[in-house]
């Protein structure tokens, strides 16, 4: 019979990150930390380097750091203290079977501290659940391999386990869609947009299966096991599951892809291009998903929220409404503590 000498769990929740203030120092360091990591920009450590240090990060950390003060309130960065709000909800209703911690892939808290702090607890195991509900090298790759850096300094490394994705959850997609139908009872909508942040077609093609993504609708209309870790295909995935739960039929919505950096080809259709063109074929009144994030931020309620609406309704657009991320509503909470359970 084994002995067990400690059965309690730890669970790391990861998200992406946000900087420490919306000073400008403060964002140029995230930025520099977000996008020197090699699974963000995919290319050649020194051509990396001269990119983010003398280019992006001093020509984009000022006009960051005004969007940041928009985004910014009392309690600060909302994707971090939705976070704290996550982790705080489950150690009270997990109880004493588990320790939840929370960490940022960029900036604060840090992985390392999230896993030293599970670390000295005892745990016999650690579940790692990145909160991004679908797969992307940049995001939940990038996570894993953080974590396999800090483990692998420690002398005793626990069983750890990962959450690649929870893209088809049956609650992540009702929390969702109960955030929709609150706008969707006061208004009526001509369109849906479901935007999700984007990635460079290379990345995609990096994780295809036996050469199967080729980059179209018709690669995407289906989810199955050559494209499983394909993030668009996860993404038109997580659309048609929403979709359905909604009531919507295939012409009511679009899916796009937002937030492209450069000129190389990034996976289409691209945002701009899609909403832009909604009002002459007369549609005129959206609503817009992002669910791609779990908690408002940035690419939520600046990019899409404010930015977006500003450009439809100066393409002849009358009416663009933001559904908020899952934040800190009950049916999230609930269904992140039943993921723990089911793969802890």
């Amino acid at each position: 019979m084994a002995l067990t000498v400690n059965n309690k769990k730890g669970v790391l929740l990861v998200n992406l990150g946000t900087p420490d203030s919306p000073k400008t120092s403060d964002v140029r360091k995230y930025l520099q930390e977000f996008l020197m990591d090699g699974r963000v920009i995919d290319i050649p450590y020194f051509s990396r380097w001269l990119l983010v240090n003398l280019i992006i990060a001093p020509f984009r950390a000022p006009k960051s750091a005004a969007t940041y003060q928009q985004l910014w309130e009392e309690r600060g960065s909302p994707l971090k203290f939705y976070g704290e709000d996550l982790a705080e909800q489950l150690s009270k209703e997990l109880q004493e079977g588990y320790e939840i911690a929370l960490a940022m892939r960029y900036q604060s808290p840090s992985i390392r501290e999230g896993l030293e702090q599970l670390k000295d607890k005892k745990v016999s195991e650690i579940l790692v659940l990145p909160l991004f509900p679908q797969y992307a090298s940049a995001t939940t790759g990038s996570v894993f391999e953080k974590v396999n850096d800090v483990l692998k300094t420690w002398q005793v490394i626990p069983t750890v386990k990962f959450l690649h994705k929870f893209f088809d959850e049956e609650l992540f997609i009702k929390a969702f869609a109960a955030r929709g139908k609150e706008w969707m009872d006061k208004n009526n909508y001509d369109h849906f947009i479901f935007s999700y942040h984007g990635l460079p077609e290379r990345q995609i093609r990096k994780a295809s299966t036996e050469g199967h993504c080729k980059l179209n609708n018709n690669c995407c209309s289906a989810y199955h096991k050559k494209n499983q870790y394909c993030y668009r295909a996860q993404c038109f995935a997580t659309t048609r599951l929403l979709a359905e739960e909604l009531g919507l039929s295939e012409d009511q919505y679009t899916v796009c892809f937002q937030s492209r950096l450069g000129k190389e080809p990034w996976i289409q259709p691209y945002a701009e291009d899609v909403f832009k063109a909604l009002p002459a074929q007369g549609k005129k009144k959206v609503l817009a998903f992002s669910p791609a994030f779990v908690a408002d931020c940035l690419e939520t309620t600046i990019e899409v929220g404010e930015e977006f609406k500003e450009e439809f309704i100066e393409a002849g657009g009358e009416q663009w409404d933001l559904v908020e991320s899952l934040n800190d509503t009950a049916l999230w909470m609930e269904c992140v503590k039943q993921l723990i359970l089911k793969h802890s």
